[in-house]
């Protein structure tokens, strides 16, 4: 099939996002200018550059109790800074209840069950269990066309990864199963792995 999408897809899904998978999970913490921490999982995420290290993730739509966006967005556009957690399948749940649409002061850490811990370069909290996390110092927010669509650049300034996850000198995945998004309400997990070497190695 072939649709435009201004015209519809005739589906009775939206197929859009199980085209794009599969997706990282940026679970992305934030603090408001109260102190107040927040925690939101946004699968438009990813890593864009290596030197020095750069993430992004977008987000879209609109929050009744915040003016032209998400909470993390006003966060971030706030404090200046944000983390990004690594979501491990053992924290499916915990994810899953982090994405509610909640009133801005309510902390969803407090909500999903999960406890904070102070991040070292940045004023913000990260997960903790959490298997890795970014933090990130903003370096631009870009608007995208269409209702409170932003896509937020971030320079890593400081790494956390969980020491049993580390095995013969590489950050080993299969040791705690991240999450992917895929289309629709459906995830995926990594299990295992496989290597191809590039032809100019």
């Amino acid at each position: 099939m072939f649709y435009r999408p201004e015209d519809g897809h005739g589906l009775p899904h939206n197929p859009f996002n199980a085209i794009i998978t599969p997706r990282p999970i940026g679970w992305i913490s934030t603090r408001d200018a109260e102190g107040i921490n927040n925690l939101a999982p946004y699968s438009f995420f990813n890593g864009v550059a290596y030197t020095p290290p750069q993430v992004m993730f977008a987000t879209t739509g609109t929050k009744h109790d915040q003016d032209g966006g998400k909470d993390s967005i006003a966060n971030i556009e706030a404090t200046g800074v944000f983390c990004v957690n690594v979501v491990a399948h053992a924290h499916r749940d915990a994810m899953n209840a982090s994405s509610e649409g909640l009133a801005k002061h309510i902390d969803e850490f407090a909500h999903a069950g999960l406890t904070p811990i102070e991040c070292e370069t940045i004023a913000c909290s990260r997960v903790a269990g959490a298997p890795g996390a970014l933090e990130c110092k903003l370096t631009r927010i870009v608007t995208l066309p269409g209702e409170a669509n932003r896509v937020v650049f971030g320079e890593v300034t400081g790494i956390h990864l969980q020491d049993d996850h580390i095995r013969d000198g590489k950050f080993d995945v299969t040791s705690f199963n991240p999450l992917a998004r895929l289309g629709y309400r459906d995830y995926s997990v990594v299990t295992e792995l496989f290597s191809l070497s590039r032809p100019d190695d």
